[in-house]
């Protein structure tokens, strides 16, 4: 892997772990996990306490998380764990 390759792929883990972090402590979850499809190019984050919420407090939390930052994926699913 070339050292540009490395650096962009390194940048994008660094975004990555940012998303699952403040996701994390949007929900106030005590775990998270996450999954990668790269053939769909979906980003799935399994959260636990997520199904304590409604679908509209989701979206309200996790929009402008989701907005802030521009990682290029499809799509995010965000599931309960």
């Amino acid at each position: 892997m070339s050292e540009e390759n490395e650096e962009a792929f390194q940048a994008f883990m660094e975004d990555l772990e940012f998303l699952i972090n403040t996701l994390k402590d949007s929900f106030e979850s005590q775990d998270v996990q996450f999954f990668i499809d790269e053939q769909h190019n979906t980003l799935f984050v399994k959260l636990e306490g997520l199904d304590e919420y409604s679908e509209k407090e989701i979206e309200e939390i996790a929009g402008p998380v989701l907005d802030e930052l521009d990682l290029d994926f499809e799509e995010i699913t965000l599931l309960p764990l």
